[in-house]
């Protein structure tokens, strides 16, 4: 037990519990109105937004599983920078113009807009479905993060009451967001990225100077984990795959619901490109975060026996917690896990919320009770919230933890088939619904088959053209596919069907 890093650690999750209670009172508006509980009112400036964007894509899991998988496989691992450097440009471009349409028609999801653009409620259906059950997993993968954080510091009792801090986490967790709803992750956010930015820097100050400094920590690695390896005869290897992972996440990111609740909650389009300009700074953040998984393997942790246990069992994703308990003060180290125990707090609250509010208006609403009332609506968004944040307990609880990471795999790939609909309808009504159906349809089945040949093991799939192996991010290969299907149908659907469907926003809307 490493009593110093639980004192520390306990005393800042009582902190941010406080806050988040407390932030039902910030910037008060009506929490029994969707529109509040889930989008804070719209309100969101500049510097909030950067730190709900922030404390919303840069989660516990990020912390963990990067520098995991520089640990294990070396390069390739840093395909999340340029990714998140991609990324930023496309929301500069595309992200106003759906906050305008969506704050001038009260759209509170993607799916709210795919529904008003195409005036069909199966895509719009589709789109909502996707979503959920792509966050689910990705909620639980947060509470997988702080779970390894909470092992790391001693508590990895067996049965309930080696469970029983994770648990008391999620009701907390549970409670303040039905409480005071985006307003609770937006205000611990902040506390959240403070904590991050001060035990990254720390540590990379720290750490290199007890491992002899980076030119000891390279000269450690092995050559083959510092570079890319070269490709085979007659195919594209590694490169292929690392440049399709960091484009294909870079269009998938802002697809997730988490992320388009964040961008929603601004106050208006302006702020969203200002973040756009000023959130590369967490890629820099990332990139120094990435250098712990080389630091942990120059440090040879794995051989040393009082991280045996917990190499036996969380593998990889043990490595930054070990080379923080070996490398840093009690107390520092401390900060650095309740960092990362509150960076998963925030993601998942803002991924329940995200959920509950695609559950709520896009199917409950939609078939349920079409003539629900403004708080009958925002009462059913807090318990579908609960019953989220239930579902993420229960996969890391009561099943393997290989299964939400294999259900995360698959959730990139399930996102990226909304793109057509979603991106492409911010710039042209072109497109049939009924084709970008049949065409989501096909991504979906495609880019799960591909995960089932590769034993959900993997996304990168091996695809051959003209004699030519392309191994590849399948969310890539299937959303081209679900777009040229889209394409290639919408004629065919015109010459056939004269049914029209309704769009219900205007040029002006996107301005």
């Amino acid at each position: 037990m490493h009593w110093t890093a639980i004192t520390v650690f306990t005393g800042l999750f009582a902190f941010v519990t406080i806050l988040g209670f407390v932030a039902a009172r910030w910037r008060q508006g009506d929490l029994n109105q969707i529109q509040e509980w889930g989008l804070a009112g719209r309100r969101f400036g500049t510097v909030v937004t950067w730190f709900l964007l922030g404390g919303d894509l840069y989660t516990a899991y990020t912390f963990i599983a990067v520098p995991a998988l520089i640990y294990s496989a070396g390069a390739m691992g840093f395909f999340a920078i340029p990714y998140t450097i991609l990324v930023y440009p496309l929301v500069f471009v595309m992200f106003p113009r759906l906050w305008s349409v969506a704050h001038k028609h009260g759209f509170v999801t993607a799916a709210d807009f795919v529904n008003g653009r195409y005036g069909h409620q199966g895509l719009a259906f589709a789109v909502a479905l996707t979503g959920i059950v792509a966050t689910m997993p990705y909620i639980a993968l947060q509470l997988v993060g702080m779970e390894v954080v909470i092992g790391a510091m001693g508590i990895h009792a067996d049965g309930l009451l080696g469970e029983l801090p994770l648990i008391i986490a999620f009701l907390i967790l549970a409670a303040f967001t039905y409480t005071s709803g985006l307003r609770a992750p937006a205000m611990i956010a902040i506390v959240k990225d403070v904590l991050i930015y001060v035990a990254v820097i720390g540590a990379i100050i720290i750490i290199p100077g007890k491992l002899g400094g980076y030119t000891a920590i390279f000269s450690a690695i092995p050559p083959e984990k510092l570079t890319l390896p070269p490709p085979p005869e007659g195919s594209l290897g590694s490169y292929s795959a690392y440049a399709t992972l960091a484009l294909g996440s870079a269009l998938a990111l802002f697809l997730y619901p988490h992320s388009m609740t964040g961008v929603m909650s601004s106050s208006s389009g302006h702020v969203i490109r200002r973040n756009a300009a000023i959130l590369p700074a967490y890629s820099v953040v990332l990139g120094l975060i990435a250098l712990l998984g080389y630091m942990a393997f120059a440090d040879n942790l794995s051989a040393k026996p009082e991280f045996a246990e917990g190499f036996a069992r969380y593998g990889a994703n043990f490595a930054v917690p070990a080379l923080f308990l070996d490398k840093l003060p009690g107390w520092f180290a401390g900060i650095a896990f309740a960092a990362i125990g509150i960076g998963a707090l925030v993601p998942a609250a803002i991924m329940s919320i995200a959920v509950a509010n695609l559950f709520t208006r896009n199917i409950y609403k939609a078939y349920f009770r079409p003539d629900c009332t403004p708080e009958a609506e925002a009462r059913m968004a807090k318990i579908i919230s609960l019953i989220a944040k239930i579902g993420a307990l229960f996969f890391v609880l009561g099943l393997q933890q290989s299964l939400a990471i294999q259900l995360q795999l698959l959730g990139g790939i399930w996102i990226i088939q909304t793109l057509p609909a979603i991106f492409f309808g911010l710039y042209t009504r072109w497109f049939d619904p009924r084709a970008l159906l049949v065409g989501w349809a096909v991504g979906i089945g495609t880019g799960t088959w591909m995960a089932w040949t590769l034993g959900f093991k993997s996304s990168i799939y091996p695809l051959v053209l003209f004699g030519v192996t392309m191994p590849g991010y399948a969310a890539l290969y299937t959303v081209i596919l679900n777009l040229a299907i889209a394409a290639i149908l919408t004629p065919v659907f015109r010459a056939i069907s004269t049914t029209a469907h309704q769009d219900v926003t205007e040029r002006e809307d996107y301005a």
